[in-house]
């Protein structure tokens, strides 16, 4: 069997941004049939949420589209995410600078802004929605959507 693809999404507290992008990303996989190739997690960069669940605007706005995250629990990036991950994908310029500082030098190809994967934006970064209204969450989500298109694009025709 060849070996899976392993995917992190990052953002800062795990609870917006990454989880959503799991969420859709992980949706993408099973529709796709590809759960057993590819792997999926989300993480953060702060250890504010840990444990916690996505933020609950996060969760509606995902719901009303189909797809289910309440699963997910928030937890930080650790040193072990470099060696495991393939694709370490931040959502942010801080959070790319912060994976950075965190992982070794032989690591720094995996990681990656996840935007650039996203065909139909101009923007490198997925702005954090956390503190705006329900707009913003709409938002992200659309991001994600095109990004993880991109994402899942690319690795199926660089590692399937």
């Amino acid at each position: 069997m060849a070996k899976k693809v392993k995917v992190l999404f990052v953002c800062l507290g795990n609870i917006c941004r990454s989880p959503t992008a799991h969420g859709v990303f992980r949706q993408m996989v099973r529709d796709q049939n590809l759960e057993h190739l590819i792997e999926i997690d989300s993480a953060g960069t702060a250890a504010y949420h840990i444990g916690k669940a996505p933020d609950a605007r996060s969760t509606q706005v995902a719901k009303g589209r189909g797809i289910e995250m309440q699963d997910l629990r928030a937890r930080k990036v650790d040193f072990g995410d470099f060696i495991v991950y393939d694709y370490i994908l931040a959502m942010d310029e801080s959070n790319y600078s912060n994976l950075r500082e965190l992982a070794l030098p032989e690591h720094f190809d995996k990681i990656l802004m996840f935007l650039d994967f996203a065909e139909n934006w101009q923007e490198r970064e997925v702005p954090d929605p956390y503190y705006g209204g329900p707009e913003g969450f709409d938002r992200v989500f659309d991001m994600v959507t095109d990004a993880s298109e991109g994402l899942l694009k690319h690795i199926k025709a660089n590692h399937l």
